[in-house]
């Protein structure tokens, strides 16, 4: 956010002392001494008496002292009317302590005693030079050095010697080595102390860089001493300060105490950052010990400050006071009665055209945006982490450095922080008891945004249309700023909770960086959306694409399940449990992917793999993984109720609930109790979850119906072994059919039997021995045990 402090602070020293010159000069100007120099001049030389006198001399004391004396070349005083003129006048004042060398100097004076006016005829010359050492030295002796005198010129001068009114029409200018003016018309009104400058009042004072005052009207007065300017306007380059109104309160040594500007203040800067700002009125007050120095500054009513460049920056305050110490250096800066601050990147028509108004973009109609939902909508790009930035708060107080630049800002009272990204139409407002803003700048460049710490009671809430509301809180919040604008990352710490509609998660950290859009929790995180509940040693959110990434202990509890009636190996209503090393779920679809030894389970039924694929929504698992094979447990009950384990190991396992297939691929191996089934693939259809036989109720999940195997199957039981190409096992009745490649049954007893089709049984070792339809040949034998 650049706030140019260097201009700012040169635009208060160079106003302190433009003012104070104009008013220095002015009272002076009222100090004239001609109204007693020039009341002396008709009785000293006779204006009763028709005469002329060359060169003379007119001097008046007091106590020993000279108050004035007046020089001139000649005297004439005419019959009819009584006019005298006096030449070549040249007087010198010297006060009444002494401490004056004023000298007033002109060609011709003209006085008419009926009116009392003397009026200057041409040019009249005027210095005004203090003199401390008046008293110390000898009556009429000239100071040793003339120390910045100030000197006056105009013409028309008419003085009322009765009422000790003094007017001019004609240009008044004034020159001092610091600077030098006019003004058009003057006016003295003797009995109020009451001196007008009439219109152009025009300062430029002489520095490095040129400043010009102008004023369209002035008033001096002496009780109360103060001077009132119309449409004061200050100028330096292209910079410019103006007001409709100035009132300067002076000290008794008329210097300047307090300056009060009011009625539509306004100061330009221009540069690599222009700034704007406006006020309705604007306070300075000013010591003065050598140099007229600032000690506060105050800006009130309707505050506002715009500015221009790389950043476009509005703040807006009901009043602003600036603590200055030193030389004129800044030190604090005080707003209150409602106080925001708002950083604008320049992007999009809508900030250009706002720009180019003078105008401070608004909130209320953001510019359209790509609609949410999606990885592609937010692509890595620089695009993605431009954000506007505003803060608000009841009041904050700026610190600046020795060097003048800012260092830090603290806010007071209920404050909020306001993150807008146009890009995606979104917005995040970010409150806290306390923000503590930290800037930083280059040598050359204005100061920006470095960090921003909020606590305690920090909260976020991000909305976007057609999304839930995203909140946060936390006890702390930090955020670190890019160096060319916008947030780099926010960051929570202390019991930090996060909720996405039906999606919440604590964590005792949170890191979110608006450029990818990534929330990364730390320190114990958890995650629980609609039933399922995740646990890691680390967690990531994707709020763009609702993705979370889990690392480390990964837990995983599915619950909140319907029981599904047509379902098997996950129908039950009871929680599903996957653990892992890692985990990435998606919302649309709801599928979860484990990987690292990764195990799935309900009840007594389990699968194990490397890799785990569950959709939650549709019941349906994928499992498989190199280096480890899959490993599927599932549950037999045999005749007399006793329930044995399934164990299926393969490279590749496919499940869906609503088919209640279970098909293994690659190097699949079955072992039961007392049976071993290798093939190269297997399908195993289960039991509906609801389906009873004539003895007990199945309810348990995952019982076997039949198994169909194919490629090199073998079956091998504690007295034999089968072998063929194809297996179909029923589970009811324990029947085995094996098919393909000239199928054989082979046992230590009895030998090696081979036919086109081979059925036994398990339970009563029955096998029925198929041949050709040519050559039907069907044996049956029994096996002794």
């Amino acid at each position: 956010m650049p706030i140019p402090i260097a201009r700012l602070r040169r635009w208060f020293a160079v106003g302190a002392i433009v003012i104070s010159m104009l008013a220095a000069s002015a009272y002076f100007v009222a100090r004239w001494r001609m109204r007693s120099a020039l009341r002396e001049i008709p009785k000293k030389i006779g204006f009763e008496v028709q005469q002329s006198a060359q060169g003379f001399t007119i001097s008046r004391s007091e106590q020993g002292h000279t108050i004035f004396t007046v020089r001139a070349s000649k005297a004439v005083q005419f019959k009819q009317g009584g006019h005298t003129e006096l030449h070549d006048v040249y007087i010198i004042l010297y006060g009444r302590d002494s401490s004056r060398f004023d000298q007033i100097y002109g060609a011709d004076f003209e006085y008419d005693p009926r009116s009392g006016d003397v009026t200057a005829k041409g040019t009249v010359q005027i210095d005004l030079e203090a003199n401390p050492q008046g008293l110390a030295n000898p009556d009429q002796v000239p100071p040793k050095e003339l120390k910045n005198p100030i000197h006056l010129r105009t013409s028309g001068l008419v003085f009322n010697q009765k009422t000790g009114n003094a007017y001019t029409n004609d240009k008044v200018e004034f020159r001092i080595p610091q600077a030098s003016g006019s003004a058009v018309g003057v006016n003295y009104v003797a009995k109020g102390n009451v001196l007008t400058l009439q219109s152009q009042i025009d300062i430029v004072l002489n520095r490095p860089h040129a400043t010009r005052m102008t004023a369209a009207h002035g008033i001096v007065t002496r009780d109360p001493r103060q001077i009132v300017l119309q449409a004061p306007r200050v100028v330096t380059g292209d910079d410019k300060l103006e007001a409709e109104k100035a009132t300067l309160f002076l000290r008794d040594d008329n210097t300047v105490e307090r300056i009060l500007a009011s009625g539509e203040v306004q100061a330009d800067l221009k540069g690599r950052d222009e700034m704007h700002a406006r006020a309705a009125q604007a306070e300075l007050l000013i010591t003065h010990a050598s140099t007229p120095t600032l000690r506060t500054a105050v800006l009130s009513g309707d505050v506002q400050v715009d500015s221009m460049g790389d950043q476009l920056m509005h703040g807006s305050t009901g009043r602003v006071v600036l603590n200055f110490s030193g030389k004129n250096r800044l030190d604090k800066i005080h707003a209150q009665d409602g106080v925001k601050l708002a950083q604008h990147q320049t992007h999009g028509p809508a900030i250009a055209a706002a720009k180019v108004r003078g105008a401070s973009p608004s909130y209320a109609n953001p510019p359209a945006s790509k609609t949410i939902g999606s990885a592609s909508t937010f692509p890595n790009s620089s695009r993605t982490s431009a954000q506007d930035l505003e803060i608000a708060a009841p009041d904050m107080d700026v610190f600046v450095t020795k060097d003048q630049r800012l260092d830090r800002a603290e806010t007071s009272g209920a404050s909020q922080i306001t993150i807008f990204q146009p890009e995606s139409n979104q917005r995040t407002l970010v409150t806290a008891a306390k923000f503590e803003v930290k800037f930083e700048a280059k040598p050359g460049e204005p100061a920006r945004l470095k960090s921003l710490h909020g606590a305690p009671d920090a909260r976020t809430v991000t909305t976007a249309p057609g999304q839930p509301d995203r909140i946060t809180a936390s006890n702390a919040l930090d955020v670190g700023f890019r160096p060319a604008g916008g947030i780099e990352a926010i960051v929570q710490q202390g019991n930090f909770t996060y909720v996405e509609g039906d999606r919440k998660a604590w964590s005792d950290e949170a890191r979110y960086t608006p450029f990818d859009q990534t929330l990364t929790l730390s320190g114990s995180p958890r995650i629980v959306e609609s039933g399922m509940t995740t646990t890691a040693r680390s967690m990531r959110l994707n709020r763009a694409t609702g993705d979370a990434l889990a690392d480390g202990d990964v837990k995983s509890t599915y619950s909140q399940l319907k029981e599904q009636p047509d379902g098997a190996l996950l129908a039950s209503p009871d929680p599903i449990h996957v653990t892992s090393r890692s985990m990435t779920a998606h919302r649309t679809p709801a599928v979860a992917i484990y990987t690292g030894r990764a195990r799935l389970w309900q009840n007594a039924n389990v699968v194990e793999a490397a890799s785990i694929q569950f959709d939650r929504d549709r019941r349906s698992l994928t499992a498989q993984g190199s280096g480890q094979p899959v490993s599927t447990v599932l549950v037999q009950i045999d005749k007399s109720g006793k329930t044995t384990p399934v164990v299926i190991t393969s490279s590749r396992l496919t499940y869906t609930d609503s088919e209640r297939r279970i098909h293994f691929d690659g190097g699949v191996t079955a072992k039961g109790a007392d049976l071993t089934i290798t093939g190269k693939q297997m399908d195993a259809f289960l039991l509906p979850r609801t389906q009873t036989s004539t003895s007990q109720p199945v309810t348990g999940a995952g019982r076997l119906e039949k198994i169909v195997a194919e490629g090199n199957i073998v079956i091998q039981q504690p007295t034999r072994q089968a072998n063929g190409e194809r297996l179909v096992y029923t589970a009811a009745d324990d029947k085995f059919v094996l098919t393909g490649g000239s199928p054989s049954i082979f046992d230590a007893e009895h030998g090696k039997i081979t036919g086109d089709s081979l059925t036994f049984y398990k339970r009563d070792d029955r096998v029925l021995v198929e041949g050709k339809d040519t050559s039907p040949t069907v044996t049956h034998t029994r096996v002794a045990r």
